[in-house]
């Protein structure tokens, strides 16, 4: 087994917090998700969640002009530069306070952020090698209140700024002798947007309370005259080496200074439009504006938005796409895609506004995801939560395409059957529901005799029986999937029963309870308790091995014990509370080290090949364990965002005080909708809505059964782990005399089977695949045949991966044809007697063939109907021909 795996995706999260960047082919739209950033290509429907993250939340984003470089702000101000090329960080910097805005000026040389009362100016990193990538140029004072946004003129030369003392604030980026800076007024709430007009200084203006200000500048961009460094708003900043550091550019309410021959820029309201002219109160959250086509997009507190062309103010279209505030709007490149994020929902849409319709439309679990489970082929993955939805995913896009909302409470427990096309799920509401994968419905309803809440689950390998578990009445009820009736009543239990397992390979179901108790039913025998193991403490979670010959058990007490199901012993324990590393809630009074000694595992899996097993819990902290050695191999981290609770192993004491820690004290809510605390007498708002910090988790893990992939349930979202081959060096039978340089001899010898041999010996991924692509097509045949059986499973392990991703389907097909065929009967031996070597290869290439056989079947569709729409076409214009010469022929005899 081998333990190389890393972070490869981040599904169930679209959107927290922060603003929304499209790419610079307008293809792709960025979201910021918690303390990473996803990448959604909206032209095949994928998703990607880059290998980097900040310390906290992420709070504002900026993408450069060419689309190489990002800037990742969290909550703190600590920022990270990352390359969209590499996927790597370059570059850390700390602005000690919050930033509320970042913006790259339109030719890439610069950029803005703005915090507090106040705009800073830096050099874009990338035009100079430097040890310092982000180098201040100026500083920007005028406003009085916290900064909200910015916007640049087409031509890089002057910058806006808008702020919550309900002024904007244009500013030159260079030294201007008519344009130092600017305020603008008019209006009577925050400024929450503020757009340039194309290739001009006149500008638009946007407040919370639905009020649309258009100014007009007497100067155009070209009128902007070079200024002197003597200016009086103009200081320099001087450092310690005498170098100059950057300029302050101090703005205040009186008119700048008048240069000699020169008129200062001065801007007049041409007019003012309103929003809402019903009357109802609804704040204006998110505004967007699109030079080109002249389109303002402005979204509201109720979830709606509305689409009007300026200068003129006519309303294009408006609609409520969501039940919660719009965050953020964000437009691409050609003004045809719209983007909205919703932090209420956790909500992502882009809106093509010229047909109407959703070109991306995801939304996760808003609520804590509580469970999750692999179909067989591990093509797909179903979650359930506590906002009572049962979603299904695509692993190959990390995309939600069905959610299933027919429960009216939480989703305890969800699972597939045996033949994939079918999701079962548990809930808190008393219901055990199915669904049916190829019509998307629910076809059938179990329920209890009496009010139950189920919080456990399983189903048999044939699909036929149905059990969940009871945490009031202690029982377990057993239904026919068939029919939908209630079969029995499992009573014997004495607390709730806390998980469900069925053999693999048996009609044997093992239960764990909080009575410290194993009960083996058997399904056969009039579903009678078979064997009752006895725990230390109490039961949690209950897993069987894929080959059904062991039971691991995790209790109350941290330990995972494991047992023979066949004679009922234990055949060993770990002791894994002090790898949980719990960290310190900021509630608690107890310190770190004495809050874990009541900490356990709650959620359990073997993997693929039942060499190890995963363990998760209330930690940050995931454990794989050997069972044969029954030691800790590798701990992963599955999240550093201090923006959780019990992140860290010790409380910060420069938040404590006398009357508790000032961390716990709400200053209200986060996303504006609440009450401001601060203003006493305020009325308006959710008084209801709070700032609050959730628990980091683990509440369930699931292996794939590929084996090359493990999911994990958590707080931050759906976090898939993967098998990097790219880290994995293990050689096999390795000798002094297998090179790289003698595997390539053999293949200009044309020793196809000796070349392939040495490559697995030495077993790097690439050079296997060179040996292996330069095998002719008609000697496959003859090389798997004088193949020893030990590297038929290796070969075969290599082909299933590499088909999933490469684009010589038939070549490796027929290499799986070949493999199947000599060996297949050896193959099935080893698929009964060792299991876990074998099936976890098999699962892979029946998932690889799939994948592609979806591919090609929509891509053939597709091209009969072109074929047939062309000769439809050709044959008409042939009618058209024939009766053009008929015509032309009886015009002739007329004649």
């Amino acid at each position: 087994m081998k333990f190389a795996y890393k972070f490869s995706n981040l599904l169930g999260a679209f959107y927290r917090h922060g603003n929304l960047c499209f790419s610079k082919d307008g293809n792709s739209v960025i979201s910021p998700v918690g303390n990473r950033i996803s990448v959604f290509d909206l032209k095949n429907n994928k998703s990607e969640t880059l290998p980097v993250s900040t310390t906290k939340n992420i709070s504002c984003l900026g993408i450069s002009p060419d689309g190489n470089l990002a800037i990742l702000i969290d909550e703190d101000g600590a920022a990270v530069l990352v390359s969209l090329v590499t996927r790597a960080v370059l570059h850390h910097h700390h602005f000690h306070s919050p930033v509320h805005s970042v913006s790259f000026s339109p030719d890439g040389k610069k950029f803005v952020i703005t915090k507090e009362n106040v705009a800073l100016m830096y050099h874009a990193p990338g035009r100079n090698r430097e040890f310092n990538a982000f180098a201040l140029d100026k500083s920007y004072y005028g406003p009085f209140d916290e900064t909200t946004c910015i916007d640049w003129t087409d031509d890089s030369k002057c910058f806006a700024v808008g702020s919550k003392d309900m002024t904007t604030w244009i500013f030159g980026a260079e030294r201007w002798a008519n344009l130092i800076y600017y305020s603008l007024g008019g209006h009577k709430d925050i400024i929450v947007g503020c757009f340039f007009e194309k290739d001009s200084l006149d500008m638009y203006t946007v407040s919370q309370e639905g009020t649309l200000c258009v100014w007009e500048s007497d100067t155009e961009l070209e009128g902007l005259r070079n200024g002197n460094k003597d200016d009086d708003d103009v200081e320099e900043i001087i450092g310690e080496d005498g170098e100059t550091r950057g300029d302050v550019i101090k703005g205040s309410t009186d008119t700048p200074k008048q240069v000699e021959g020169i008129k200062n820029v001065r801007y007049s309201q041409r007019s003012k439009h309103y929003f809402n002219k019903a009357g109802d109160f609804n704040k204006l959250t998110a505004a967007a504006f699109h030079k080109k086509t002249h389109i303002l997009v402005t979204g509201f507190a109720s979830g709606a938005f509305h689409l009007h062309e300026l200068p003129e103010f006519d309303l294009i279209h408006s609609l409520s796409i969501s039940d919660q505030r719009i965050s953020t709007i964000a437009m691409n490149p050609t003004g045809d895609w719209i983007g909205f994020g919703c932090s209420g929902l956790g909500q992502l849409l882009v809106w093509e506004w010229q047909s109407e319709s959703y070109v991306f439309k995801q939304q996760g679990h808003f609520n804590n995801m509580n469970s999750l489970a692999y179909s067989p082929d591990g093509q797909y993955l179903v979650t359930g939560g506590d906002d009572g939805k049962v979603k299904v995913w695509n692993t190959n896009s990390g995309l939600c395409f069905v959610t299933f909302t027919e429960h009216s409470s939480s989703v305890t427990n969800v699972a597939f059957t045996s033949s994939g096309f079918v999701v079962v799920s548990a809930s808190l509401d008393g219901t055990v529901r199915a669904f049916d994968l190829h019509r998307y419905r629910n076809f059938r309803t179990m329920t209890s005799p009496r009010p139950a809440q189920f919080s456990s689950l399983a189903v048999d390998s044939s699909g036929e029986l149905v059990c969940a578990g009871s945490q009031d009445s202690f029982e377990i009820f057993l239904w026919s999937m068939q029919t939908g009736r209630l079969l029995e009543v499992l009573s014997g239990h004495e607390g709730p029963v806390s998980n469900l397992c069925f053999s693999p390979v048996q009609s044997v179901l093992a239960s764990v309870s909080w009575d410290k108790t194993v009960r083996l039913w058997d399904m056969l025998d009039s579903w009678e308790t078979k064997e009752t193991l006895r725990l230390t403490s109490d039961g949690l979670a209950v897993t069987y091995r894929p080959d059904g010959q062991e039971l691991a058990v995790a209790s109350l007490d941290g330990e995972i014990t494991f047992w023979n199901p066949q004679t009922g012993g234990q055949a060993g324990s770990i002791a894994g509370r002090h790898d949980l590393q719990m960290g310190r809630k900021e509630t608690e009074k107890i310190t770190a080290k004495q809050s874990a000694k009541g900490k356990s595992f709650t959620s359990l899996c073997y993997s693929a090949d039942g060499e190890s097993i995963l363990a998760g819990g209330q930690s940050k902290f995931v454990c794989i364990y050997n069972i044969k050695e029954h030691v800790l191999m590798k701990k992963f981290e599955i999240s550093c965002n201090l923006s959780l609770d019990a992140m860290e192993e010790f409380l910060d004491r420069r938040k404590m005080t006398e009357f508790g820690s000032l961390s716990l004290v709400d200053e209200g809510t986060g996303d504006g909708d609440g009450v401001e605390l601060s203003l006493p007498g305020v009325k308006r708002g959710d008084m209801s809505s709070r700032r609050f910090k959730p628990e980091i988790r683990v509440s369930s893990l699931c292996f794939s059964p590929t084996g090359r992939s493990w999911a994990a349930a958590s707080t931050e979202g759906l976090l898939i782990y993967s098998l990097d081959a790219s880290l994995v060096f293990d050689p096999y039978d390795l000798d002094m005399d297998v090179t790289p340089a003698s595997i390539r001899q053999q293949v200009k010898k044309k020793e196809w089977a000796s070349a392939i041999l040495l490559s697995f010996r030495l077993n790097e991924m690439p050079l296997i695949r060179e040996v292996l692509e330069a095998v002719p097509y008609d000697q496959i045949t003859v090389v798997c045949s004088s193949l020893p059986d030990v590297y038929v499973d290796k070969l075969l392990n290599f082909v299933a991966s590499t088909l999933e991703k490469s684009n010589h389907l038939q070549f490796y097909l027929s290499w799986a044809q070949c493999l199947l065929t000599l060996h297949g009967q050896k193959l099935f031996m080893c698929l009964i007697f060792r299991s876990g070597a074998v099936l976890p290869t098999v699962q892979q290439l029946l998932k690889s063939i799939q994948r592609h056989s979806d591919d090609l079947s929509k891509l053939c569709d597709w091209n009969i109907y072109n074929i047939r729409y062309a000769a439809a076409l050709s044959k008409q214009r042939g009618m058209k021909r024939t009766a053009g010469v008929r015509g032309s022929l009886k015009s002739l005899k007329m004649s």
